[in-house]
């Protein structure tokens, strides 16, 4: 009897062993089988976006300067190329470098197929005389280009500042990398366009680069000053203005930018 038991406990060690073993190699197919499904529902994903999520409708807004297949040129996408795998930033970063005009750019996806380009155009406020060439500029002093014929009518001339190298695209600097001439100027063309004074002015006169002069209506010239209060200097101008008579012609020194001195011509 004795014998018997012991032979079945061999018999049961036997079994239980073997299960183990069954087991083990059983866990070990599927730790080895998961990747391979990961890798495989990847795989078809991939497969899925690449197969129904192509662009067939791209739309341009906003723009008035560049045409719509100059922008998307830029942007370098065309029908068939995937919504999912297209670099945004990239592209975004292509159109600042290749159209100056452009200001702000974004994309927007629509699932399936259609994406739409939005666009914000700078606008030509300015134009730097420099000698027999003429650079056209937006109010925050970025270089546009050259300035076409008859481009320059309606526009801001800004003489006598010492530029460094111009880059279209790219905002203005002075020669000797000083920022506060080129922060001046961006204050002054902000305030001419924000006063709706853009007609009014002849010219902005950066020969004393410490006291720019603005040169308005063939008449008046504000000196401003050094780089302080704009807008209170601006505020003044205008209400100057509105008070000089007709026959009036002078120079209205606004540089402590308290009060406007007259000196009539």
């Amino acid at each position: 009897m004795a014998s018997k038991n012991w032979r079945e406990r061999l018999n049961l060690n036997a079994f239980t062993d073997e299960a183990q073993e069954e087991y083990l190699r059983a866990r070990r197919r599927r730790g080895f089988s998961r990747p391979l499904i990961f890798v495989v529902v990847v795989v078809a994903s991939i497969f899925v976006l690449s197969l129904f999520f192509r662009v067939e409708d791209i739309q341009v807004e906003g723009n008035t300067h560049y045409t719509d297949e100059e922008i998307i040129r830029a942007i370098d996408i065309e029908e068939g190329d995937n919504l999912f795998f297209f670099d945004r930033f990239a592209a975004i970063s292509r159109v600042f470098s290749k159209l100056p005009y452009i200001e702000e750019v974004a994309l927007k996806r629509a699932l399936p197929n259609r994406i739409t380009i939005s666009v914000q155009e700078s606008t030509a406020l300015a134009y730097l005389i420099l000698g027999d060439e003429e650079w056209t500029m937006d109010h925050n002093c970025k270089i546009l280009g050259k300035a076409a014929e008859g481009e320059t009518v309606q526009l801001v001339p800004i003489e006598n500042f010492n530029p460094g190298t111009l880059f279209i695209g790219e905002r203005l600097t002075a020669a000797n990398g000083d920022e506060n001439p080129v922060e001046y100027l961006n204050e002054i063309l902000i305030q001419i366009e924000g006063r709706n004074m853009i007609d009014q002015v002849d010219r902005v006169d950066f020969e004393n680069v410490n006291s720019p002069e603005v040169v308005i209506n063939g008449r008046f010239t504000f000196v401003l000053g050094r780089y302080a209060q704009t807008s209170q200097k601006f505020a003044m101008l205008a209400g100057v203005l509105q008070t000089l008579k007709a026959g009036d012609a002078g120079v209205v020194d606004l540089s402590d930018g308290v009060r406007a001195v007259f000196s009539p011509n």
